[in-house]
């Protein structure tokens, strides 16, 4: 048993040593194992999912990256000692040719994969040694500028994505509202899940949050404000999923609810006090439960989202996200300050708040007769005076 433990140690130390991600004890030098070539890959991926974890970034991150790598490995039918730049041409073709792949996630794909060979190609962690003494190759980076997009732009997006106009607005929430009253009409009990459905829409709009964020609420993140009592229970959102830095927890925020926003309280307070508790389970903290019990998933609310909007007849490029698009320009519309909107939808820089936002052809004509009203105005006394 002290045997057993002391060799444990001993692979500990080592591991402290050369930290995370290094060539393992048990390939280090030239120790003969099976089925070498797969050895070695296997543990360079275990290697980089370690200097990853080490980096803080989130599970779910580095689980689509090892796929990624695994499934560029399975295109290029080699091994990453061996890939080529005709590799990566050959793989991204097939991408943006027969899959459709976006702009932003051939982006996202050249980057995850830049940063592996960035790793085992690091000297620091010992793979490219470790391949040249078994292999008699090495690997090397083959995602350049010149073969790869570049991001030249604080967001990249299909042009299609823009905010609902108001009247878009209006004809989605009421599309959501008549499904739950036909629904239930009908006897069935899908009535509580359409209205659910209906709901979240709207307190994404009236919160300006995203997908993830209005469906991880739970019931002590709504709260009153003390400085707006009118708004109940729900004159603050409390956001403690935002999306998160590279490497970094998700961040945290508070919303405060808006006089132009003032319905959504009354719908959140029939939500929560006289349909929720058909459908939550006893002790259950989550605002929005499924129908298993606990907090409903991305998909099913994308799911649920993108039936009503078929239903309503909107653009297919109108998705969830466009709800938040909405807050941030209509609040602009609605006279609000730039950096008390950034607040409260949580941008680090002001500048990706004006990626969200689309004034519709009303406000810019409004915009441009107060200006010309103003002018008017100036020059009536100086006309008299003459």
């Amino acid at each position: 048993m002290f045997a057993v433990n002391a060799n444990i140690s001993r692979i500990m130390r080592s591991v402290i040593e050369v930290g995370p991600g290094s060539v393992p004890v048990h390939l280090q030098g030239a120790v003969a194992v099976l089925n070498e070539e797969e050895t070695v890959w296997e543990a360079m991926l275990s290697g980089w999912r370690a200097q990853q974890f080490a980096r803080n970034l989130a599970p779910s991150t580095v689980d689509r990256r090892r796929e990624l790598v695994t499934r560029f490995r399975v295109c290029a039918d080699a091994y990453p000692w061996s890939w080529t730049v005709g590799a990566v041409d050959e793989f991204f073709l097939e991408l943006r040719a027969v899959g459709g792949a976006a702009q932003s996630t051939i982006l996202g794909y050249q980057g995850a994969l830049r940063m592996f060979l960035e790793y085992v190609c690091d000297p620091r962690y010992g793979w490219v040694e470790q391949c040249w003494q078994r292999f008699g190759d090495h690997p090397a980076q083959v995602f350049h500028e010149w073969n790869t997009a570049r991001h030249a732009q604080n967001g990249i997006a299909q042009p299609g994505k823009r905010p609902y106009t108001r009247d878009e607005l209006q004809d989605l929430f009421d599309c959501a509202d008549e499904r739950v009253v036909r629904i239930r009409q009908k006897g069935s009990k899908g009535w509580v899940t359409a209205f659910r459905t209906a709901t979240m829409m709207k307190a994404a709009y009236a919160w300006g949050l995203r997908r993830n964020e209005v469906r991880s609420l739970d019931l002590v993140d709504c709260a009153s404000n003390p400085a707006a009592r009118q708004f109940g229970d729900f004159g603050i959102i409390y956001v403690r999923f935002g999306k998160a830095m590279r490497g970094s927890p998700p961040k945290r925020r508070s919303v405060l609810s808006l006089p132009e926003m003032d319905w959504s309280t009354e719908i959140m307070r029939q939500w929560v006090e006289e349909v929720r508790p058909l459908i939550a389970r006893p002790r259950a903290s989550c605002l929005w439960p499924s129908e298993r019990g606990g907090m409903i998933t991305a998909d099913a609310v994308s799911r649920a989202f993108n039936e009503v909007k078929r239903e309503a007849g909107l653009d297919d490029e109108l998705d969830f996200h466009s709800l938040r698009r909405s807050y941030v320009t209509h609040l602009l519309e609605d006279g609000y300050d730039a950096f008390f909107i950034q607040q409260q939808v949580g941008h680090e820089h002001a500048s990706t708040t004006s990626i969200y936002t689309g004034v519709s052809p009303d406000y810019r004509a409004r915009v441009v007769s107060d200006a010309i009203a103003r002018m008017a105005t100036t020059m009536i006394p100086t006309a008299a005076k003459d």
